[in-house]
This record gives C-alpha cells, structure tokens and sequence, in this order.
C-alpha cells in the first residue's frame, strides 16, 4: 500500500473518530427543565443553574416558571397532558402529597445525605403518612413587620412587645397624621397570609394550638379564634383610606413612598426596598400580654423530581448538588433575597435585612402558615380551610361580620368536609 493511501486511511479514521465522539458527546448532553411559580426569580435560578452546569458540563437546567396563581393547576395539568417539567417546585403538606399520591412526583427517600442534611421536621412539609420524601427541602420565608425607622425616631415610638402596644403604635401614628400600615384587601391571599397568619400563632398558641385545631381538640370558633378576628378588626381602622380596592403591589408602593409607617409582609420582599431613601428594618409582630411570642417561619418551597422524566440519573444529580457542600455559598447566596436554605450545611447570608428576619427567631417560638398543613385542600376545591379564613378575614375588616361571627363562619364551613370538626 502506498504511503499516500496509508496517509488517506489514517484522515478517514481520524474523521471518524472524531464525528463518533462529536455525536457522543452531543448525545450525552441533558437538557432539563425546572417548573415554579417564582416568575420574579428568573435571574437567580439562572445563576443558580450555571453554577450547577459548570460543575456539570453535560446537564443544563431551563427554568421555567408559572404566574403563582395558576402554578398548582398548571403543574397538574401538565402532568396529566405528560408534558410536565422533569424538575418542580413542591409545595408543603396537602397540596405536594396528593401530587405524590398522584403518582406525579418521584419517591426521592433514597437519594444519599437526603436524612444527613435535613432533620425530620425539616422533610416532614413534603413527606407522606408513612416517611416516604416526595422533595428536597430548599427554602422558607419568614413574616414580620416591615417599619419606617426614620419615623419611628421622629415619633419617639419604640418596638411594641405586645399586641397592646401595637394597637397603642397605630393609635399614636394616626394621631399625628400618619398612615400607621400599608395592607390592603383586594389581593385576598395578601391579607390571609402575610397580616392573618403572621400573628395567628401569637393568638392561637403556636404549634400545639394549631394542632389542637386540625385534630378537632379546639374549635375554630373559640374564644382564643375570636380574638385572632378581633385583631384583625381592630387594625382595619389603621389601614390606608380605601385599602379595601388597593391591591398588594399598591401597599407595597406606600410604604416604599413613606405613606404608611408600616407593613406586614415577607421577607421575600426585601428587595423591594433596596433603594428607598429611608432607614427601614423589621421587628415581629407581638403576642397578646400574657402570651408566647411566635414567629411564622414558613416552609416554603422543596425541589420534587418527575416520576416520569425521561432523565433520572441527571435529575437526581441535580437534587443531590443543591443540598451538597460544594453548592451550600451558590444556594444561600444565590437564591432570592429573603428565602433561607433548610441544609444544614447552608452558608452564612450576607444580606443585612434578611440576616435581621432571622434573628425574628431568637427567643421565639416559629410555626408555619396556620392552614397549610392540613387546610389547604378539600373535596369540592372551593369551601378550603384556606378560603375561609381569607373570606372570613376580609368580612370582619369590612365590617360585614363580627369577629365571632367570622370565627363561626370558619367552623361552619370546616364542618362540611374536615373529619375532625364534623364530630
């Protein structure tokens, strides 16, 4: 064979080698894709996920999130349709686990260092009746009283400790001309949330009074209820001229334009106030004189994997490196500012506010949302826990219902569905 053939044979093989590899190497590339309702979230998640690809050059993520109303329809939707994403945010108790009753997210128990880094009541929001983990643990938010410092100082007014002095702070702010808080009604979820269950703890007694509601020890309607529904219809008087049309952006916006003095909200708006011209902080919303001090410390949202994705191996890759140590700084640094990471690996936060919603939780007691674990759903959809106390909330800040008649309002509509009040 002359050189010239050898010289030829040898280019063809060289090509070929290197159009298998080209084609191996395209082949062994992943893409997935990752559901949330987080649309304000885009730019950390990609972040998030570029630091996950660089360790992982041949899986890449697409984050694809959903308008937050519609994400727990849309995602089931999707299931049913088999175009659901292979990676999903999961929400807590009722409303994950009947995805994973479903058969619509994966058993996820089994994946290494899942039960090192995070302690049972840290997987229990996404666990089912017998221990089985649908999700990872990712975030929690936690609820407080955004107030104007700057105001604060011009009034003389020092943080309230009790409800009491609360009521007196609002008292004392009107007087002078100030609007004393922010919250509206038109956005329903805004004042159920973030204003109700912020201070429902303080009233209810934390954990062990909300449990001694959801297994029907306590009625919804009782005494310590009714002054849950008295509060709320004592702060009314305290809320912007027409708060029942503002919507939740409106209230954000007059407190950020030093319309209100304060404003009951998450610390997943911090960022919201980065570049107002004022000094603001937070303190938590204080108990009634006599009762213990609680936070609601929210669990709020765990990573589920696809009991269907065509992609497994990777999928899991990606669940295991979010509560890894090589990922514990792109985590707590990466996500939105003001949602905490559960790993107990997780990384010191630098941002000042957030680190000041933290240390809401020194020397209190935390609970999560008052509905969520077990009130979220029910068999007509409609008549929820979570309704009710929204409806009910609205009524008595409208002055449509008295306080005990709100508190009897809940109780009656949980009797129609919830087992344990329909004793």
């Amino acid at each position: 064979m002359s050189l010239a053939k050898r010289a030829k044979i040898v280019a063809l093989v060289l090509f070929a080698a290197v159009a298998l590899a080209s084609f191996v190497s395209a082949q062994a590339k992943v893409q997935l894709t990752m559901g949330s309702w987080r649309t304000d979230d885009v730019a950390n998640w990609n972040t998030i996920l570029a630091a996950f690809n660089q360790k992982y050059p041949a899986i890449t993520i697409k984050f694809d999130p959903t308008n937050p109303p519609d994400y727990n329809a849309t995602l089931r939707q999707q299931f049913e349709a088999g175009i659901a994403p292979d990676l999903a945010f999961a929400r807590t108790y009722d409303t994950g686990i009947s995805m994973f009753k479903s058969g619509y997210f994966a058993d996820v128990s089994d994946l290494p260092g899942l039960k090192n880094q995070y302690d049972s009541n840290a997987r229990a929001p996404w666990a089912d009746e017998t221990g089985k983990s649908f999700a990872v643990p990712l975030a929690a938010v936690s609820h407080g009283v955004y107030y104007n410092v700057d105001m604060f100082k011009k009034y003389n007014i020092a943080i309230p400790t009790t409800w009491e002095e609360f009521l007196a702070v609002c008292k004392k702010l009107k007087d002078a001309g100030v609007t004393p808080l922010a919250n509206s009604l038109k956005d329903q979820w805004d004042i159920n949330e973030v204003f109700l269950m912020s201070i429902a703890p303080n009233f209810i007694g934390g954990p062990e009074g909300r449990k001694a509601y959801e297994n029907g020890t306590r009625r919804f309607n009782d005494s310590q209820m009714v002054a849950l529904f008295q509060a709320m219809k004592d702060v009314a008087q305290y809320c912007p001229k027409g708060f029942e049309a503002l919507t939740y952006n409106d209230s954000s916006s007059i407190f950020a334009t030093q319309q209100a003095a304060m404003y009951f909200d998450g610390s997943w708006s911090i960022t919201n106030y980065k570049d107002v011209p004022f000094t603001w902080s937070v303190f938590a919303p204080p108990p009634p004189r006599g009762m213990k001090p609680y936070v609601t410390f929210h669990i709020d949202a765990g990573l589920a994997m696809n009991a269907k994705t065509k992609f497994p191996k990777e999928a899991r890759t990606f669940l295991q490196w979010v509560y890894s140590d090589a990922a514990a700084d792109t985590i707590a640094n990466g996500l939105p500012t003001g949602f905490f990471p559960m790993a107990k690996n997780a990384s010191k936060i630098n941002e000042v506010h957030a680190n000041a919603f933290l240390q809401l939780n020194a020397g209190r007691g935390t609970d999560v949302r008052l509905t969520w674990p077990k009130l979220m759903t029910a068999p007509s959809g409609d008549i929820t826990g979570y309704n009710l106390f929204g409806q009910a909330t609205i009524s008595v800040m409208t002055g449509k219902m008295t306080p005990k008649e709100a508190a009897d309002s809940v109780q009656t509509g949980l009797a129609v569905y919830y087992p344990p009040q329909m004793k």
